[in-house]
């Protein structure tokens, strides 16, 4: 597609996710798989909370980004040259990632403000009201003290670095608050909800990358073939559970909203719920990741426990945004994720193909369910 010649780079209000901005998050869920495999190696307390820190702010300076190529047009080529600047700074911040909580901290943490400050700068670039340059002041200025925040953390012994990037997601929490409530923000709820589903779907894409590389490096048995299958399995079920129909019901009601409320729910359901969502996904791939490495193998409670926070967090994240966007609780999701988890723990020590044959009994269970109830209907005609 030629650019668009433009005197202004503010969206035109109709445009879809652009090659560009696909390109702009291939680097992040490179990230998201350096995430996994530093989780993979250090699955203990420590080393899952690290990720989870680590985590939120890639995941920050990526939706702050989405929040701006929203109300700009990603065809003009100004843009596309903003946008890609930025694309070589989050790929040092993305190869970075497992050196965060070590000596070369400041190569994460430098790349990671340099990419916030890009993106703000071209937020405010692209705004084409007062109103809109008003709030995205508001958010940068409170944005401010939480980069002061990161670098500090990466100056300081990795031992305490925790409690200072902790501050920082506090001031990130802070800044949407403020920022979501002066309203002006003039989103299109269409791209923005697609911006996000194409993020969940490479995401979920790297957990089937994650499961084909193990099941490349091991010699092919039948006890392997089932595993693997499963796995993938697993992995269409957990898209359908959020592509079947949640995704399209989300969408509906954020169009629906108006002004502020707008605003306030794109934050609540995409920036926030979103968050856990994707560490599901970095969760499960752990648990497969785990089970593929010893697909003969009892299942280690470790990794039991990682495909059952990956299902919890994954399922439980889409009933959370419904329940904001729609104010429908999906009582039989709940239910029944409930009892999934709950089998993956007690399902320790068993074998691979039990552990996975459980979550995809339940995850069936739940597609199922909804669709005879006609959750759907019931989610996009309810009022918020």
């Amino acid at each position: 597609m030629t650019p668009r010649i433009r005197a202004s780079l503010a969206s035109p209000g109709d445009q879809g996710a652009t090659f560009v901005e696909l390109f702009f998050d291939l680097v992040f869920v490179f990230a998201v798989t350096q995430i996994t495999h530093y989780a993979a190696s250090h699955l203990d307390a420590a080393g899952v909370s690290r990720s989870i820190l680590v985590f939120w702010l890639v995941w920050w300076a990526w939706t702050q980004f989405t929040w701006a190529l929203n109300a700009a047009d990603t065809d003009h080529h100004h843009v596309r040259l903003w946008t890609l600047v930025s694309t070589g700074v989050a790929f040092v911040m993305a190869a970075s990632v497992e050196q965060a909580f070590g000596e070369g901290a400041l190569w994460f943490a430098l790349p990671y403000v340099l990419v916030r400050l890009l993106g703000l700068g071209l937020y405010r670039r692209v705004a084409h009201t007062q109103a809109q340059a008003a709030a995205i002041h508001a958010f940068a200025l409170w944005s401010l003290s939480g980069f002061a925040a990161v670098l500090i953390g990466a100056l300081l012994d990795p031992s305490v670095r925790s409690w200072a990037w902790l501050a920082a997601i506090a001031l990130d929490l802070l800044a949407a608050r403020i920022g979501a409530q002066r309203g002006g923000w003039d989103l299109n709820p269409k791209h923005f909800a697609e911006r996000h589903g194409l993020f969940v779907i490479i995401a979920l894409g790297e957990s089937l990358i994650v499961a084909g590389a193990a099941v490349a490096s091991e010699a092919r048995t039948p006890e392997l073939v089932r595993v693997g299958a499963l796995a993938v399995a697993a992995t269409c079920l957990l898209w359908w559970s959020y592509f079947g129909w949640v995704k399209d019901v989300l969408e509906h009601r954020l169009a629906t909203a108006i002004d502020e409320d707008r605003s306030t729910m794109a934050r609540d359901v995409y920036s926030l719920a979103h968050f856990p969502l994707v560490c599901g996904i970095i969760a499960y791939a752990v648990g497969v990741e785990g089970v593929l490495s010893d697909p003969d193998g009892p299942v280690a409670l470790g990794v039991a426990l990682a495909l059952a926070a990956g299902v919890l967090l994954f399922v439980g994240s889409t009933a959370w945004a419904l329940r904001r966007s729609a104010g429908k609780l999906l009582v039989p999701r709940l239910v029944c994720l409930t009892v999934i988890a709950a089998a993956l723990w007690q399902s320790a020590s068993r074998s691979g193909v039990t552990v996975l044959s459980a979550l995809c009994l339940g995850l069936v269970i739940i597609v199922a369910v909804e669709h005879l109830k006609g959750a759907q209907a019931q989610c996009a005609s309810t009022t918020t």
